[in-house]
């Protein structure tokens, strides 16, 4: 499949051509640290650059060195001579050119590459807090439309602007030198060829835009329908989906032919405004080549040097657009770089004590997520965890139970109070050092689309494949993995669409187990699993469990029966604390959910674990 014909870079190619142009482009000097690593490649670049401009500037003297000295029988050795030497300027022009495109082509390409690591990079050290204000599309969008813009400039429009710079410089130059009245009478036709040009192109650039919107309104609709076309079907919309189709497909073809009509008339201006001034250019020339002051050869000189000219500045402006798109993206990928992570490793990182522990305090920690700063999760929070020792959290939901997990994580630093773990404050603990005593198993598992035993060892990426299938033996999965058609090589796809939920979640009890971490952190880690399923990794938990300091999130209280201790959490807060039949005999919060589940006490009816959800 070409490039062109995929539906992915289609898709990014059409999100760059309708992002937002910058006025100028200036931001583009941003990506000068990017390009200064390669400064040989540069270079090399630009010696091409002048050597293609200078074989190409050499054209017209040869061609006028051949008409003024005449074509007979006396100047036969002179023509072989100079056809040779233009053969000679066509094979400079030809490597020059090559080397050209090649070393502009690289230096696009690896600074493209360079960016793109950088920006991923650095959004992999982002906090959640900004994709909690920022979605994840737009910064995709960034990594792939933005960076593809400034590809199409730094490896293509870049080159082709210079090069038309350093042609229109020369060509202008070697106009002034072959005759200045011709040049000055050049000069006055500019401004009469360029004002209409700009009016209209601007014309066309607003036109285009609209027509883009239409096509892309068009687009979406036609996708959302097909994507929904059983709840189409199922209420037989289909003749009025067909018809709100129809609308949008016209709308598009009217805007189009808006656009197809400003297009045909600057083509029609381009043409007639340049072959004019060509043609006015060539009758005052051809006047003073009839009266002896300007031989035939330099009317040809001048004549080639204004072509080159004039082509030079309509690449130009064709590449404006681009470079100002490009400036633009820049300016948007910059911002992203420029952003500064509100969760970093303290200058002078203190670290854990070894060997690790596992003990756990939180003391009067208060927290609000940025997105709702004025809703407190954890209010006034204390909790002691000692090394060894199983918790359990429960409570309804929005109680903060999750905010406990994501602040012993450092995701986010509470307002107030402080977390420790094995009796230092984790703020002053460098982040990664922090979380790699944890091990976490999320209720919405996450798997990534790779093999089977790269998710395994996504907990611990040095691991032998010998811990890796121990792992999975533990997790109770192995069987199931040597039944796949590569085994532990079997790729999942994306998200893991080729594994049931159960699968998933023992996957990520493997990968937990396989890192070994002193702390585990369960958010309901056997919530998707069968019944079956659950009792034998419940079993492979608590062999995990033994000699691990674990916090277990519990929203079925079947689960933590074993615990040693139950808190329970209501509005951020622990409102009761203590063992399962400690809890039930207190009455309150827990007593009432308990009753809920194992009694199914509401009007007679099944066992609502929803109440904690």
């Amino acid at each position: 499949m070409s490039e062109t014909s995929n539906p992915v870079v289609e898709a990014i190619e059409e999100e760059a051509q309708r992002r937002r142009p910058a006025r100028g482009v200036r931001p583009l000097a941003k990506l000068m640290p990017f390009i200064g690593r390669y400064r040989i490649m540069v270079a090399l670049a630009f010696v091409s650059l002048v050597f293609a401009t200078l074989a190409t500037l050499a054209v017209p003297i040869a061609g006028r060195r051949l008409l003024d000295n005449g074509f007979n029988q006396t100047s036969a050795d002179f023509i072989d001579t100079y056809f040779l030497a233009l053969i000679g300027i066509a094979a400079l022009l030809g490597v020059a050119s090559a080397m050209r495109f090649f070393f502009v082509s690289w230096i696009g390409e690896r600074v493209v590459a360079d960016l793109r690591e950088a920006v991923y990079a650095h959004v992999l050290k982002l906090s959640p807090a900004f994709f909690e204000v920022t979605r994840t599309g737009e910064v995709l969008s960034r990594l792939t439309a933005d960076t593809t813009l400034i590809k199409t400039v730094v490896g293509s429009s870049a080159s082709v602007a210079l090069r038309n710079v350093f042609l229109f410089i020369g060509a202008a130059s070697m106009m002034a030198v072959t005759s200045t009245w011709l040049s000055g009478l050049v000069l006055l036709a500019i401004p009469m060829i360029v004002l209409p040009l700009v009016i209209f192109g601007r014309w066309v650039r607003r036109l285009s835009r609209a027509s883009q919107d239409r096509l892309a309104d068009s687009s979406a609709f036609g996708t959302e329908s097909l994507n929904a076309i059983q709840t189409v079907q199922a209420f037989t919309h289909e003749e009025i989906d067909r018809q709100r189709f129809a609308e949008t497909v016209e709308r598009s073809f009217v805007t189009a032919r808006a656009r197809i009509t400003a297009r045909a008339v600057l083509t029609a201006l381009v043409f007639f405004m340049g072959l004019s001034s060509v043609v006015g250019v060539l009758w005052f020339g051809a006047h003073a080549v009839v009266v002896g002051t300007m031989s035939g050869g330099a009317l040809l000189q001048f004549i080639l040097y204004a072509v080159f000219a004039a082509t030079s500045l309509a690449a130009l402006s064709e590449v404006w657009g681009d470079m100002q798109m490009a400036s633009g993206a820049t300016e948007r990928l910059m911002e992203l770089l420029a952003i500064e992570p509100e969760i970093r490793a303290p200058q002078s990182p203190r670290a854990l004590p070894l060997p690790a522990r596992g003990a756990i305090s939180f003391d009067r920690v208060t927290f609000a997520y940025p997105t709702r700063p004025h809703v407190s999760a954890l209010r006034d929070f204390s909790l002691d965890v000692k090394s060894g020792e199983t918790v359990a959290i429960v409570g309804p939901s929005g109680a903060g139970k999750s905010t406990v997990f994501q602040l012993l994580l450092r995701f986010y630093d509470p307002k107030s109070g402080s977390i420790r773990l094995d009796g230092v404050d984790i703020s002053q603990v460098e982040p990664g050092e922090l979380r790699s005593r944890l091990g976490v198993v999320p209720q919405e598992t996450v798997v990534f689309g790779m093999s089977v035993a790269e998710n395994i060892r996504y907990g611990r990426p040095d691991a032998s494949e010998e811990d890796v299938i121990a792992a999975a033996k533990a997790a109770r999965i192995h069987d199931f993995i040597v039944s796949l058609p590569q085994g532990y090589a079997t790729q999942v796809g994306e998200r893991g669409v080729t594994l049931s939920g159960g699968q998933r979640q023992r996957v990520a009890i493997a990968r937990a187990i396989l890192r070994d971490a002193p702390v585990l952190l369960l958010d309901e880690a056997t919530s998707a699993l069968d019944a079956e399923s659950e009792t034998l990794v419940q079993a492979a938990l608590e062999g995990l469990m033994r000699g691990h300091t674990t916090l277990v999130i519990a929203h079925r209280l079947a689960t933590v029966l074993k615990a040693d201790r139950i808190i329970v959490m209501e509005e951020g807060r622990i409102v009761a604390s203590g063992t399962h039949d400690e809890l039930v005999r207190q009455g309150g919060l827990y007593s009432r959910l308990a009753r809920l589940q194992f009694t199914g006490d509401i009007l007679g009816g099944e066992p609502q674990s929803a109440a904690l959800h």
